[in-house]
């Protein structure tokens, strides 16, 4: 029985805010101190730019030294904003945080996000008792801080984003993050291979709003299907263990811990001020509570479209794999294996009737199953009809782009032919057989290659079919679905 999984318990001033976390990732006004159209690289003109991008109702720059930026009334503070604001994003130095927060009282604000950092990952101990006397702040003036050392929110349906280049129609997935920087690669990269959001939170430092709170709301809110998570270190570890284990009985949750090696310790410890006692021992919480552990954010994000897409989930291992080339069939067999994933024997019944679509010369009729006449959709969509067929096979991946006779952008694997029709072929065997059919699909060697690649990636995302950018990294992202899933089925 693991006795000592927690990592530091830090008493905190009572929470008396009468707004809920609902509430806060849905403001409908958002001012932004420090925005100044001197500096267009900064997070504060980012943060405009995109709000504005994404059509939020009302943004507030606030700086006294201008009257207007980026097209809008510039404020020289907070209160001086007419009617109401909910949010206020934080881009000044730190030494000046409590006189922002004594004005965001005087104007009855709901949050107060600081990107603001310096503050207690900095290891002073006056940054550190200033942290104190901001959540202090908070509490008398009724309100909520989200950070310090953060990049906030992004929430697709209130139209709310610090960043460009984001999907912007809501989804179900919700991601807490205490990295800044994961909180947008994810949706950034997520995006594009049809992951969808229905809230994102960077916490940072987690002075007030931290990991216990959010994920028991997610776990309550009706958006949200999954839960996505990346952590350096916990404050309370005896209630984070009851909110995990609770949230897990009821969706996926999907965990990466940073900071477990003694170089990302330190690292973490500067980065957010979390202190870990026990990298084993919250692998290990994690593990009784049913989360699925991934190494990276791109394992994350391979997940995420394995959860998104991969439907049913598979209760077992057995994989069929399908595609061109004797390498990359070789390459897939190895890494299916390594991952814990099983090939399946194809059965004399099902190699008698592939031989009847496929060409007999050249053709390898194992798992995987390689042929050259695999490029053409009806042939696609016939093979997999048949190989989904059996009872042993769970789910089943094809592969393209690692073969030159997949080359993108070439011959049938020309947009111009292959996408609509390939496609459909794909997403109606997947319909017929009810079982997840991943893609697997190369990088391509050169700028138009990428952008046949790319076309292909979105049609396929657009049928709803999960894609991948590596073989290996598709067998692994299943494998750890379908050990989530039997588990889950037996609890």
């Amino acid at each position: 029985m693991i006795k000592h999984y927690y990592i530091v318990i830090i008493s905190a001033v009572p929470k008396i805010s009468s707004f809920t976390l609902d509430e806060i990732f849905h403001p409908r006004s958002v001012a932004i101190v420090g925005a100044s159209p001197d500096n267009l690289m900064s997070f504060a003109a980012w943060a405009v730019s995109s709000l504005k991008e994404a059509g939020f109702p009302f943004i507030y720059p606030v700086n006294p030294r201008h009257s207007e930026a980026f097209g809008l009334t510039c404020y020289p503070s907070v209160s001086a904003i007419p009617g109401p604001v909910d949010h206020v994003i934080v881009c000044i130095p730190a030494v000046k945080s409590l006189d922002v927060l004594d004005d965001c009282a005087r104007k009855g604000v709901m949050s107060v996000h600081f990107f603001t950092a310096g503050f207690s990952e900095s290891g002073e101990k006056n940054r550190a008792e200033m942290e104190k006397a901001m959540l202090q702040k908070a509490r008398d003036g009724d309100f909520r801080i989200i950070g310090p050392n953060c990049t906030g929110l992004f929430v697709p349906e209130a139209r709310l984003t610090t960043s460009s280049r984001m999907p912007m129609q809501p989804g179900d997935i919700a991601f807490m993050s205490q990295s800044g920087g994961h909180s947008q690669d994810m949706p950034m990269h997520g995006g594009p291979r049809g992951l969808r959001f229905s809230k994102v939170i960077s916490y940072g430092n987690a002075l007030d709003i931290g990991e216990c709170e959010l994920l028991e709301y997610f776990t309550g809110d009706a958006r949200t299907n999954i839960i996505a998570i990346y952590i350096e270190g916990v404050r309370d570890g005896h209630r984070f263990r009851s909110v995990l284990e609770s949230a897990c009985a009821k969706k996926p949750v999907v965990i990466y811990k940073g900071g477990t090696t003694e170089a990302g310790l330190r690292t973490a410890q500067s980065h957010t001020a979390s202190m870990t006692s026990s990298v084993k021992a919250f692998q290990a919480i994690c593990r009784q509570a049913n989360a699925i552990q991934v190494n990276d954010i791109q394992e994350m994000i391979d997940v995420l479209v394995g959860l998104s897409f991969a439907h049913p989930y598979p209760l077992g291992n057995g994989i069929a794999v399908v595609g061109v080339g004797g390498g990359p069939s070789v390459e897939a067999g190895d890494r299916m294996e390594d991952a814990g994933l099983d090939l399946v024997t194809l059965t004399p019944d099902i190699k008698s009737q592939l031989k009847s679509l496929l060409p007999n010369d050249g053709g390898i009729f194992t798992n995987p199953l390689d042929a050259t006449n695999l490029v053409y959709p009806e042939v696609i969509y016939n093979t997999l009809k048949v190989i989904g067929g059996s009872p042993r096979i769970d789910m089943i991946m094809y592969h393209m782009g690692f073969h030159p006779v997949t080359r993108w952008g070439e011959g049938i694997y020309s947009s111009e032919f292959f996408l609509k029709p390939a496609s459909e072929a794909l997403h109606k065997s997947y319909k017929e057989i009810n079982k997840p059919v991943i893609m697997a699909l190369g990088q391509a060697s050169d700028m138009a290659g990428m952008e046949e690649m790319l076309k292909v990636q979105a049609a396929f995302v657009k049928e709803g079919l999960p894609v991948f950018h590596s073989i290996e990294k598709s067998g692994l992202a299943m494998a750890r679905i379908a050990a989530w899933r039997r588990r889950f089925a037996r609890d």
